[in-house]
């Protein structure tokens, strides 16, 4: 009955959701792709998957991609006769999808009408369906579940904010958790949680978080002059990356890196909004503050940016090479609340790294850092944003020193992955008797 109703409001929001999802994607510069949402398949993009055993990962948007890739390397190895399909909802995720190599076929996530999911699992057929973090689609679980297909949540986790969201609705997600065989949960504070909501305790699993399992390496000097000629970095500056920045940072930002330039004019700042969509509007800001900036799609062979200017970066897949050319990362989406995003990319590259007070997202990996790297790297306002900027600007072996403990924090917690690749080899081949 619950299932009926939500497909009945699926219906009923149809009009509505076909002229919205073509107004947000023609706005900002990205086809629709309504076929693929819609469940069609191109026969030459299916052809790339033919003949051999499928694992399909579903991942939203970029940071879930970004947490699935060492699994994605773990699959390869684990079991390299299979093939792995890549889904995503969102253009930029798809984005990094296809840039990372990870999958040998990239595809939209479809609607989820049942139509449209049984189109997809009936084209893809796999073996085994992953899904990244807390995504869960009523339909396309049950439409696997009915063609005897396991469905693992991997790397999940409930946020302290939509606890009692789903606890308020536990009704309606206990019965689709229980179509899935098994639910790999980041910490034991997850998995108590999922279970309260409805999931079956016996499927449930602590796997650890996929993000700690990312290779750490330092950029060699001849690697960061490379990456700096590349995008037309001043040699010689101290370089201040703003990463993943929302809408209200843009500003702070700027404040603080006029400051740092005041203080040393031989600095420089990539600013890199977490939507690239949003750049122009940035762009217009910082015309107003009266810094020179270039557009990182505009950066041509000739290109000279002075110290003292910004890179506007409005393009996908990148940030992660530009983290290896910083000297210190501010990551965005934490001085306002919208839960922050993931500090441990840059620290990966042993760069120090600084937030802000809204790490709800992350609670976790934000208390590490609080641990191991000092409370100073959680910057309480704009204001402490500033004040930590000039302090560690003007203090190499403090940064040195931060970059190594941040380091440490992904030596220390890795694992995650062997631990998912275990739960998948149970669920492979099981046929149709699940959970």
């Amino acid at each position: 009955m619950i299932n009926f109703f939500y497909n009945l409001l699926l219906w009923g929001l149809l009009p509505l959701l076909v002229p919205y999802h073509a107004y947000r994607s023609l706005s900002r510069g990205r086809r629709t792709a309504f076929l693929e949402r819609f469940g069609r398949i191109p026969a030459e993009d299916l052809a790339q998957i033919a003949g051999a055993g499928t694992i399909l990962v579903h991942a939203v948007s970029v940071g879930e991609t970004n947490a699935a890739l060492p699994l994605l390397k773990g699959i390869r190895t684990r079991f390299p006769g299979k093939k792995i399909v890549i889904s995503n909802v969102t253009e930029t995720g798809r984005s990094v999808a296809l840039k990372s190599g990870a999958a040998d076929l990239c595809i939209y996530f479809p609607f989820d009408y049942p139509f449209a999911v049984r189109s997809v699992l009936e084209s893809i057929r796999p073996e085994l369906v992953v899904i990244m973090e807390t995504e869960i689609w009523p339909n396309f679980i049950k439409e696997a579940r009915r063609m005897g297909i396991p469905v693992l949540l991997a790397n999940g986790r409930i946020s302290d904010r939509s606890f009692s969201r789903y606890l308020r609705f536990s009704w309606f997600f206990r019965p689709v958790l229980r179509h899935l065989s098994a639910l790999c949960m980041q910490t034991p504070v997850d998995a108590s949680r999922i279970e309260a909501i409805g999931a079956p305790a016996a499927a449930v699993f602590v796997g650890g978080n996929l993000k700690y399992d990312v290779p750490v390496t330092k950029a060699a000097p001849e690697e960061i002059a490379m990456i700096k000629e590349k995008y037309r970095i001043p040699a010689d500056c101290f370089v201040f990356a703003a990463a993943s920045t929302h809408e209200g940072e843009e500003g702070e930002v700027l404040a603080a890196y006029r400051e740092l330039v005041r203080r040393d004019p031989a600095s420089f700042l990539i600013l890199a909004p977490r939507h690239p969509e949003r750049a122009p509007g940035v762009a217009e800001l910082i015309k107003r503050e009266g810094f020179s900036f270039w557009f990182r799609s505009a950066l041509e062979r000739d290109t000279e940016i002075p110290a003292g200017g910004i890179l506007l970066l409005d393009t996908v897949g990148e940030l992660a090479g530009l983290y290896r050319a910083s000297d210190l990362v501010f990551v965005g989406g934490s001085l306002v609340p919208t839960g922050g995003h993931n500090p441990l990319e840059p620290a990966a590259c042993m760069v120090p790294v600084l937030f802000g007070p809204h790490m709800e997202n992350f609670r976790e990996i934000a208390a590490l850092f609080a641990k191991h790297c000092g409370a100073e790297v959680q910057v309480p306002d704009a204001k402490g944003l500033q004040a930590e900027l000039l302090r560690l600007a003007a203090d190499s072996a403090h940064r040195e020193e931060l970059g190594r403990h941040g380091a440490g924090i992904l030596l220390g917690s890795a694992g995650a992955t062997g631990r998912h690749l275990d739960v998948m080899e149970s669920l492979l081949g099981q046929g149709g008797d699940r959970g």
